[in-house]
């Protein structure tokens, strides 16, 4: 893990004469102009559920259906399309997963994928029958886990984390043993926003002898990840999140190189065969990741990524994690200055070494003030029961806007009915 940086400015001041100080002082202001502006949105602190689109992106995708769609026709597969899940998908491990090219590939849903490696890394574990996982997770994961449990006779067993934290090494270690099989767990909590001590954690597993998949839906393009470093095995994400690819964009998979050929996917489809285009009577899988591929890419669902990777590659992910970490930091105070008088609580890690890049707050009336806010332009979501999150996308949030959201929270909180 990076260095912390500096610590969030707190000389005195109005709330907005810090938040100015700290966007004057940004060295990654440049980058909020290359985002799409939307006209009604004063404040959009929803980009750990949707990012916002690049301007690069809106020209892309109009450009296609002209000029690559529309004028190359069937030719673009030859041309161009039919490597794109492994070519972006190495751009995305160089970029964002610190990963060597040749494990990392773009296709279908997180949830898709999801079943695919869980199966995979279950039935290469034969005699080992447990999965450990953790109640707090998004309902996908714990949902697939379920599935596949029930389909393959193996046992859940599970972890309770922290209401405002998440899943610890310590934790892993109590749960881990002879008969795990697979520990499947998010790298950063979608709902607290606690970071997992990754690398200890995958150690642990490994030492029980256990694969370890890591759910990188709300890291990946905001806090450094190091895959080929950690050792770990498995992962998988989304990529509408931090990596901007636009609603429903499909997510990627990482499996480490030397897993690739003793791993059976249950999913097996013709661009995942050894020669697809030969359309042969028996299935024989690819001897690379491609394996991994099921049907035909979303080629579509592959171009707005591309622009986005480009921003934070030019931006560097050590630069991304400093920005979070100040705006996280910006957060809470301002939380704490303007909305635990309330009776705001802070259902994150305060510690910015543990913590992604969102921020959740419980109220017991939030569920009534999003409605208010989002009619102003105030762009927060609601997690049950009670919980504001505030996802702040390190190239795209200005600080500014921190500022407003919380202004217009406290705001909301004393206008509602009943009061705070």
């Amino acid at each position: 893990m990076t260095d912390s940086p500096a610590p969030v400015d707190s000389r005195p001041g109005s709330p907005a004469q810090r938040a100015a100080r700290l966007d004057d002082a940004d060295p990654l202001a440049r980058f909020a102009d290359a985002f799409v502006a939307s006209d009604d949105v004063v404040a959009y602190l929803d980009g750990n559920s949707l990012g916002r689109p690049t301007r690069a992106s809106a020209d892309r995708l109009a450009r296609f259906a002209t000029e690559h769609w529309g004028a190359r026709l069937i030719r673009g597969w030859d041309e161009s399309w039919y490597d794109l899940p492994l070519s972006v998908g190495d751009r995305i491990g160089a970029t964002v997963l610190g990963a060597a090219p040749g494990q990392t590939f773009v296709g279908d849903s997180t949830t898709v994928i999801l079943y695919k490696l869980v199966r995979a890394a279950l039935d290469a574990r034969p005699g080992r029958t447990e999965i450990v996982l953790d109640s707090g997770n998004f309902p996908t994961d714990r949902f697939v886990l379920q599935g596949v449990a029930a389909e393959r006779g193996a046992t859940l067993r599970w972890i309770s984390p922290a209401h405002d934290g998440g899943v610890t090494a310590e934790q892993v270690a109590d749960a881990v043993g002879p008969r795990t099989a697979l520990v499947v767990l998010s790298h950063v909590a979608y709902r607290s926003g606690h970071l997992a001590d990754a690398p200890t954690i995958t150690r642990l597993a490994h030492d029980a002898g256990a694969l370890v998949l890591w759910d990188l839906c709300h890291s990946a393009g905001s806090v450094p990840v190091e895959l080929d470093a950690w050792d770990v095995d498995l992962a998988a994400s989304c990529t509408y999140k931090y990596l901007n690819g636009g609603p429903g964009s499909p997510a990627f998979g990482y499996v480490r190189s030397d897993l690739q050929a003793t791993l059976t996917q249950p999913i097996q489809g013709w661009m995942g065969s050894a020669a697809p285009f030969e359309m042969g009577p028996e299935y024989a899988p690819h001897q690379g990741v491609r394996r991994f591929l099921s049907g035909t890419p979303a080629v579509v669902g592959m171009l707005a990524m591309q622009d986005m990777l480009d921003l934070l590659a030019d931006a560097g992910m050590d630069e991304v994690r400093a920005k979070s970490v100040r705006l996280t930091g910006l957060a809470l105070d301002l939380v704490d200055e303007l909305l635990v008088p309330l009776g705001v609580t802070v259902a994150s890690p305060r510690d910015a070494d543990r913590r992604g890049s969102h921020v959740t707050i419980d109220h017991a009336r939030f569920e009534q003030v999003l409605p208010r806010l989002w009619e102003q332009g105030i762009i927060p979501d609601f997690r049950r029961p009670d919980g504001l999150r505030l996802g702040l996308s390190p190239l795209s949030t200005r600080f500014d806007e921190v500022r407003i959201g919380v202004e217009a929270i406290r705001a909301a909180l004393l206008e509602v009915p009943g009061g705070p």
